[in-house]
């Protein structure tokens, strides 16, 4: 890469290590967090930590050393965050019989699941499945084992909860005597 500095073992220069991988890690941030504004809060404190240290990351490391910040600085504001109910202004209106919108119902349902699960098994999600890193890669990022554990956990939790929401769905549904939405299985 034009750019590159000698002193660091060929590290690419921050601007251009940001410029090429950006769109990259800030879709792992968005996967971690589901809210576009906190990705790029994410990804742009993450880059503040990595910054004053960028000399000493060679150049094969430098992206696993983001996504480790990323996903570290992402648990500490999880730990930190209030978690309970989220109050609404109105409830929503109900869908028509023939919903074009079903497939955005699953996927809501799904990214709702995946935002309940707790920091670490949401982190062993997002790396193995979207990022399609090895289990060791995941091991090296997260420093915790087992993570087949914890992904067959988190893949369990997701599966039940949005199993639960479509059940629920169904039956209120079913009340009515009307199929609006999926039926899960």
């Amino acid at each position: 890469m034009a750019g590159a500095r000698g002193n660091n073992g060929g590290a690419p220069d921050f601007e251009e290590f940001v410029q090429a991988r950006g769109p990259r890690l800030l879709r792992v941030a968005w996967l971690l967090t589901a809210d576009a504004h906190l990705a790029g809060d994410l990804l742009q404190t993450a880059l503040a930590k990595v910054w004053p240290k960028w000399r000493q990351i060679a150049a094969e490391h430098a992206e696993a050393c983001v996504r480790k910040t990323i996903v570290n600085t992402h648990a500490s504001w999880w730990h930190r965050r209030w978690r309970s109910e989220v109050p609404h202004g109105e409830l929503p209106d109900r869908p028509a019989i023939s919903d074009p919108f079903t497939g955005v119902d699953q996927e809501q349902a799904l990214v709702t699941a995946v935002r309940q699960l707790p920091a670490r098994q949401r982190a062993v999600l997002v790396l193995r499945y979207f990022e399609d890193l090895s289990v060791e890669e995941t091991v090296g990022i997260l420093c915790c084992r087992p993570i087949r554990a914890r992904e067959a956990g988190a893949c369990a939790d997701v599966a039940r909860r949005v199993h639960r929401s479509g059940t629920a769905r169904s039956s209120a549904d079913s009340s009515n005597g009307s199929s609006l939405g999926p039926t899960w299985s």
